[in-house]
């Protein structure tokens, strides 16, 4: 750490000190002398490692990265000054669907698995455009949409980065990664390998949420309820004794009916249960059964179960063991052709209506054959009903049967639930109340992790299969690579045993043409930033002295799928949590008090704001905000924090413009302050020392900006007024004492406002404020230890003074020749402690009396108003 001792060049001090220029400034010495770097050779027990979030590198960051990398940044600045060995890494998060849909915008380009790769080819558009039509977009071939997807990443990283260094953030850019590099790419494929390996990773045929825009399997971490719109069409079954009537939002599912379904305590079907009825236009037989999850006040009370039209179908299907009739593609439109399930001369006429047809065409199709047939009642009834949408798609999710890979995460396996539950117990969250948002969501899991995706831009799942002799896959013995051939892609590699012209031919293999889902890889961001496979090899030591990392920073809305699946991910591989605190944001509320974000389009980038009111000024407005808690997108708070930087640059001048106390050789700054009122300041700054410090310590450091600061403005507006005119004249006591405040009152700041503390400290003291020891109340201790009430005592009277002399519409330069002080009798004590300076700062050249009262008050008031003198 830097000793903080006197710069010796005092003309550092510039004569009009200012906040422009500061970033630029400061950034570059920073980079320089590695002001932030990580030491590699230092013990464990000295490291504070961070698992810093990797942004989405998909188009540019809003005030929403702003307020919760601040966040970060303070505790890190502050574990530095402590004494900690503070792991900062960085890393983008630039792989998965956000970038396939950012290149597809910004190219004008999609991917098609089925062309060729193209060496020269060059994209109709390169940003010049909004967005494309899906139609009007270029195919081209998966590896020249992934060269695409590259090149555009790194463009937006480099943007990230210049925006990250402007506020000031002390990352370590040396621990640099990109969740789709080499690194990241192996140690994904690594741990994929071992959960295979250990039966926590398997393939599945299953039926699961499916996004038709996207082309590609959601999981339930991603999931959005939203309204949409809709109708209730009740729709007459026939039964042995007349209709049975169902209601139903989606009618284009009559075709995929396999039950009805009423609860077995409804006495209104009990009759029905073990029975069967026929389906309406498509004359399938389908039974009737009970289930206790139908729900008897809703609608009719039975419901039709259809593979698939919403979860509760797949429960039921599930534990009913209900044969699979599905009509929905993959691509969100009606099966082709007749399914053989559908015999009726009726049945099959209808479905070759709705082949082909979008979930929504072929639902006016039905309809329109109920109301033929007088299997409809009445007219639709329109609703909004609850719909799962991908959380960045524009359509429901349909469910589709396909084969996806899985990881276990307990929501199978209540062994595994519970285990899960208790590593959250293992992590400190802050705020606390966090960790039950953790556990909830793990007690409601109704299935295994989804890690699959039907994409490109993704690491590859590491497998391929034998095919038969027929070219059918083997699904069940997968083959795989060794762990040293990683990273591999097995659409392009071949495994062992294999060569490429055996590839998708019958008794050959394919590889698996999916990627892992993007939290597959940024579940693993403690071992892709630790380097832990270079540390399994022996290569490097870094990763036994980072993990479990000391702090997972996030905001609270991915504690279901980033936080839960690197605890997952940790519990498989390493028998731990990935961490020993979670410190959780809030989100950042537009005026309507609606989240910020890219996907709603109220975003404001912060570039330009960063340029308006500078970095130090929106890191202030951005610590301002409690870990947990949503704060508003609030300009005037930012203005605020500019204000303070200001005068903190202006009030040090002048502070330090006073010179150095005269001290022999072994004094030290604290052996000189003598007076009452700069014991009392210095007495009331340790007690702010203390309270920052515990603010902290219980990360709640917009306690530690809030004590700070408020102290900070006593200082400027009544201490320093209050001696001025004692350290001018040379008094070692006043200008000790300012000095020794000044630096501690520095490093307080400089976890919030970085360049004007170290614009300020660079004036007088060697190295970097960030460098320094973070202040301690030892070294504010004093031989005869001051009261702090003095301070706050004759402050009071201070603010009396001024208000007489702005009653009386008089100048403050104004003399008062004869006063009256009233005040309770402990206050005019401590006035009486300071009353020198109080004369000297509100010029009270004659009488000054005291008076006792319940509050403080100036009163019987005589002065001689300040005539400016005429200029020659």
């Amino acid at each position: 750490m830097t000793e903080h001792s006197p710069a010796p060049d005092a003309a550092r001090i510039p004569d009009r000190p200012s906040l422009d220029g500061l970033e630029d400034k400061w950034g570059a010495v920073w980079r320089e002398q590695d002001t932030y770097a990580f030491d590699r050779e230092g013990a464990r027990e000295q490291v504070f490692s961070i698992d810093t979030p990797p942004p989405t590198a998909s188009g540019s960051l809003h005030m929403g990265h702003v307020f919760s990398y601040t966040h970060t940044d303070c505790m890190a600045r502050y574990k530095r000054m402590r004494g900690l060995n503070v792991f900062y890494p960085i890393g983008w998060d630039d792989n998965g669907l956000p970038t396939e849909k950012r290149v597809q915008n910004y190219y004008g380009v999609r991917g098609d698995s089925s062309l060729p790769y193209d060496p020269d080819f060059t994209p109709p558009f390169e940003g010049t455009t909004k967005t494309i039509k899906a139609a009007d977009q270029v195919p081209i071939s998966r590896q020249n949409f992934i060269e695409l997807c590259d090149e555009l990443t790194v463009k937006d990283e480099e943007a990230f980065e210049s925006l990250f260094r402007r506020l000031g953030f002390s990352l370590d850019w040396k621990i640099q990664y990109r969740t789709i590099d080499d690194r990241s790419r192996a140690t994904a494929q690594t741990a994929f390998l071992r959960n295979l390996a250990r039966g926590e990773a398997y393939t599945a045929e299953a039926p699961g949420l499916w996004d038709v825009t996207f082309q590609t399997a959601v999981a339930q971490a991603e999931l959005e309820a939203r309204d949409y719109p809709g109708a209730y069409h009740r729709v007459a079954f026939h039964g042995a004794d007349g209709p049975v009537h169902i209601e139903t939002t989606r009618p284009e599912l009559l075709p995929a009916c396999v039950a009805l379904i009423a609860h077995p305590d409804d006495e209104r079907y009990q009759g029905l249960f073990g029975s069967t009825v026929t389906s309406p236009l498509f004359g399938v037989e389908v039974p009737v059964v009970a289930h206790p999850s139908a729900e008897m006040d809703k609608g009719a009370g039975i419901a039709m179960c259809c593979t698939f039209g919403d979860l509760t179908d797949v429960v039921w299907w599930r534990e009913l063991q209900l044969p699979t009739r599905s009509v929905v593609t993959r691509a969100g439109r009606i099966l082709g052709e007749t399914p053989d399930w559908i015999t009726s001369e009726g049945g099959v006429a209808t479905f070759a209506e709705m082949s082909g047809k979008t979930v929504h065409s072929a639902r006016e199709v039905v309809v329109e054959a109920l109301r033929a047939s007088g299997d409809l009642d009445g007219e639709p009834q329109k609703t909004q009903r609850k719909a799962n949408f991908y959380e960045r798609g524009e359509k429901p999710l349909e469910i589709v049967t396909s084969r996806q890979w899985y990881i276990r995460n307990g929501g199978r396996d209540a062994d595994l639930n519970q285990a899960l539950q208790a590593r959250g117990d293992e992590i400190d969250f802050h705020p606390d109340f966090m960790k039950s948002r953790y556990k909830n969501w793990v007690a409601g899991l109704n299935g295994d992790w989804l890690i699959s995706r039907q994409r490109f831009f993704g690491i590859p799942i590491p497998v391929w299969y034998a095919l038969d002799g027929d070219g059918q896959p083997q699904y069940e013995s997968p083959l795989v690579p060794t762990e040293e051939q990683l990273p591999i892609d097995p659409m392009t590699q071949v495994p062992s045993g294999y060569t490429e012209d055996q590839r998708d031919q019958p008794g050959g293999f394919t590889g698996d043409p999916d990627v892992m889902d993007t939290w597959a890889t940024s579940s693993l961001t403690p071992q892709i930033a630790g380097d832990w496979l270079a540390g399994e090899r022996g290569e490097s030591d870094l990763f036994g002295k980072v993990f479990p990392m000391d702090v997972r920073p996030q905001g609270h809305d991915i504690i279901r799928t980033w936080l839960f699946a690197t605890v997952v991910r940790a519990h498989f591989e390493h028998g731990s949590a990935p961490w020993k605190n979670a410190a959780i944001s809030g989100w950042i509320l537009d005026p309507d008090r609606k989240k910020m974000s890219k996907s709603k389009g109220n975003v404001v980038t912060p570039e330009d704001v960063v340029v308006e009111h500078s970095a130090d000024a929106v890191r202030y407005w951005a610590a301002s905000g409690r870990l947990g808690t949503d704060a508003a997108y609030d300009t005037g708070q930012m203005k605020i924090g500019r204000r303070l930087a200001i005068k903190l640059l202006n009030a040090s001048k002048f502070a330090l413009g006073f010179g150095e106390p005269e001290l022999d050789e072994r004094q030290g700054l604290a052996s000189v302050i003598t007076e009452p009122l700069d014991r009392a300041m210095i007495a009331a700054l340790q007690q702010v020392v203390g309270d920052a410090t515990t603010g902290f310590e219980a990360w709640d450091y917009t306690r530690s900006l809030d004590v700070t600061e408020t102290f900070f403005w006593t200082f400027c507006d009544d201490y320093i007024e209050l001696v001025k005119d004692r350290a001018h004249g040379g008094d070692p006591s006043a200008r000790a004492a300012l000095r020794l405040a000044l630096s501690v009152l520095l490093r307080l700041l400089a976890p919030f406002l970085p360049y004007a503390t170290e614009e300020v400290w660079s004036w007088w003291q060697e190295g970097s404020v960030h460098r320094a020891t973070w202040p301690e109340a030892s070294e504010l201790a004093l031989a005869d230890a001051g009261d702090p009430h003095v301070l706050a005592a004759v402050g009071t009277a201070l603010s009396q003074v001024r208000k007489a002399k702005s009653d009386a519409k008089v100048g403050m330069r104004s003399e008062i020749t004869s006063a009256t002080l009233v005040a309770p009798a402990a206050t005019a004590e401590r006035v009486r402690a300071g009353e020198a300076d109080l004369r000297a700062a509100g010029r009270l050249t004659g009488s000054f009396d005291y008076a006792e009262g319940d509050e403080v008050a100036l009163r019987d008031v005589e002065l001689i108003p300040f005539v400016k003198p005429p200029k020659n």
